[in-house]
């Protein structure tokens, strides 16, 4: 009898865990399921980049080429060789304008991706510089052409466009950067106050019982940078949060002299349900 009922308990326990598995195996599949999504937008996103990047090279490479062929055709001589120096420098200018824009599209395509290249942020810039290289020797080409009487005319409207577009995006991503530094600020100020029931009533903060309700005064506030500033001094031995921020985000505690200090252990967790933080002290 008591093996029997070994066997039946046995059975029953094998028959559980065939039943957990389909779960467990379930769970694991979407768990990598996921995670190959995860890899399959970052693949994407770096097959995406280096297409641009492998353009941008091809362009250059080009433009040596291009170059070492007006190098030559100075040397020739005849009517010919103006020609050939012509569609050259129109071929340059045409393939530095073209790599210009897929620089700027490379800045765009690691702006949206979902990882920071510091390696990839220093090529697109040395590049930037390459190109910007460039433009200075074409300038110079054009000098040492004049001095030889080889007068490209047609190039010289299209040379002070080409320096008014460089002006022009030089000046648009000033602003954009210039734009993303005041929202990134923005989003990462917040403001603290603390102070007595009486002095917290006097700037309207705290009105009957309740917080930040009415017109209060925000100019009594300090403002800070949430990523910096994780440690407000109370410089009292009585403290008490009267704005709601989520446990686990913070610490009051002491300090030596029996005042509270607050420590922001979270600071994204923090300030996520309130920008303003007030204290009670006495």
């Amino acid at each position: 009898m008591k093996k029997l009922l070994f066997i039946a308990v046995s059975l029953m326990a094998i028959v559980a865990c065939k039943q957990e598995a389909p779960k467990t195996d379930s769970a694991a599949d979407m768990q990598r399921d996921s995670l190959n999504k995860v890899i399959a937008q970052r693949d994407n996103e770096i097959n995406d980049m280096l297409a641009t990047f492998n353009e941008i090279e091809e362009g250059f490479r080009e433009i040596n080429e291009a170059e070492r062929r007006v190098s030559l055709a100075k040397q020739g001589e005849g009517a010919s060789r103006t020609q050939r120096i012509r569609e050259n420098i129109q071929f340059i200018q045409s393939t530095m304008r073209q790599n210009r824009e897929l620089i700027s599209k490379l800045r765009q395509q690691l702006r949206e991706s979902t990882f920071n290249g510091e390696q990839l942020k220093r090529t697109i810039e040395n590049m930037t510089a390459q190109l910007e290289e460039k433009d200075r020797q074409l300038q110079k080409l054009r000098e040492e052409l004049d001095a030889k009487d080889i007068h490209i005319t047609e190039l010289d409207e299209q040379i002070a466009g080409l320096n008014t577009n460089v002006s022009s995006l030089e000046e648009e991503n000033s602003k954009k950067t210039t734009t993303i530094n005041t929202q990134d600020k923005q989003l990462n100020t917040a403001w603290f106050v603390f102070g007595t029931k009486d002095e917290l009533k006097e700037q309207k903060i705290y009105v009957d019982g309740q917080v930040l309700r009415s017109n209060f005064n925000r100019d009594y506030f300090t403002k800070i940078d949430i990523r910096v500033d994780k440690e407000i001094k109370l410089y009292s031995r009585s403290a008490k949060m009267l704005t709601s921020h989520p446990a686990g985000s913070y610490t009051l505690e002491r300090n030596a002299n029996k005042q509270y200090v607050l420590r922001i252990t979270n600071p994204q967790q923090f300030w996520s349900t309130s920008k303003y933080l007030v204290v009670l002290v006495k």
